[in-house]
């Protein structure tokens, strides 16, 4: 009897609040919404955990290339279950393509969730250089083969990009880079231009560029809605790169982005009828009044105006454009901001961000944040 009360107790303590709580979220939409942030933030604590462990385990027996792999399946299938939310995966095949970059729309935090789904073997992601010397992450993501770019000046992040297609094929593995470079949830389905870090590495390895797409889950997640239901994600057939040079980057991740905006468009649910962004209205000219010379006054001679030195910014090189973009694409990655589409990368501080004023500082875990519409 004293085993069953010693089984028994624990139970029924823990089962309470998780039935108090099941409760409150079924009654009232606000309490689901924290109930649900709070039980993925902690479904992520669990396998952040669950990580460090792998990575060591599988470092032993010669297979910490496929650490993201495991940890990513055991998150999904912990938080699907506890979220209610089911992924529908088409053209997994296409993942399979080995070494690659793969790109994807980057929205939220949730995004991990479709990520957890679709990470393939042998696939690692892109992260700041610093992050390699944080206490027990540094060292899962170093143990499961995560490549760090440099990003403290111009130079040392071009030879980053040029390391990190080397190492793909050395280890014949995939990088995953959000070419966003930073969170773009909106009530209709759209993306921010491209960076052009990931396409520079691409081109620069010779290896094809693999898109994926999340469907637009407004519908199901922002500030305030939490819920259950299906999403749908489409992994697009590899673009070669090969025979590429640098010269074409920004023609290809314009091909990409558009080819990308176009299948989120088309997996995605309608958005609400007021959810579109209303056209610019043109300006209007008010009608010029009538010069002192046309209404028979005369005007006094003018001087001349001084004339005003020509003052030019000096031209960008390519590789400080390259280096920008393995900046900011590698704190998507890492970075829990969400900078509007009219930011400036160039700017150490970010205005117009969905979760306020950023700065250059602001990188922490993957995607970790919370919506603010």
């Amino acid at each position: 009897m004293s085993v069953l009360a010693t089984i028994v107790k624990p139970l029924a303590y823990i089962s309470l609040p998780v039935f108090a709580l099941h409760t409150l979220a079924n009654a009232n939409p606000v309490a689901r919404y924290y109930v649900r942030i709070g039980l993925f933030l902690s479904s992520l604590g669990v396998c952040s955990i669950w990580g460090v462990i792998c990575s060591v385990g599988m470092g032993l027996v010669g297979r910490r290339f496929d650490v993201f792999y495991v940890v990513a399946r055991s998150f999904y299938h912990l938080a699907s279950r506890v979220l209610g939310i089911r992924l529908i995966v088409e053209g997994e095949e296409y993942l399979e393509t080995r070494p690659a970059v793969l790109v994807g729309n980057h929205q939220s935090m949730l995004d991990i969730l479709y990520l957890g789904r679709i990470f393939p073997r042998r696939a690692s992601i892109m992260a700041k250089k610093e992050l390699q010397w944080s206490p027990l992450l540094g060292q899962f993501m170093t143990l499961a083969g995560a490549v760090f770019v440099d990003r403290g000046n111009n130079a040392r992040a071009v030879r980053s990009l040029t390391a990190a297609g080397e190492i793909m094929k050395e280890r014949h593995s995939s990088l995953w880079l959000f070419p966003e470079g930073t969170r773009s949830m909106r009530p209709y389905a759209d993306m921010l231009p491209f960076k052009k870090g990931a396409f520079h590495t691409a081109i620069q390895a010779q290896v094809p560029i693999v898109p994926v797409v999340c469907e637009n889950y407004w519908r199901l997640y922002r500030k305030g809605v939490f819920e259950s239901g299906t999403l749908k994600v489409k992994v697009l057939p590899p673009i070669p790169t090969t025979g590429m040079t640098a010269a074409d980057v920004s023609a290809l991740a314009v091909r990409v982005h558009d080819l990308m905006v176009e299948t989120l468009r088309e997996i995605s649910a309608p958005p609400p009828p007021d959810a579109m962004p209303k056209p610019s209205e043109p300006a209007v000219t008010p009608s010029p009044l009538p010069s002192p010379a046309a209404a028979g006054v005369p005007s006094p001679a003018s001087a001349p105006a001084p004339s005003q030195p020509d003052i030019s910014t000096p031209p960008t090189t390519e590789s400080e454009k390259v280096a920008e973009d393995v900046r900011t694409e590698s704190r998507a990655s890492n970075n829990p901001s969400e900078a509007s589409s009219t930011s400036s990368p160039t700017h150490s501080r970010i205005e117009g961000s969905e979760n306020g004023t950023e700065t250059e500082e602001d990188d922490g875990m993957v995607l970790v944040g919370r919506p603010s519409h």
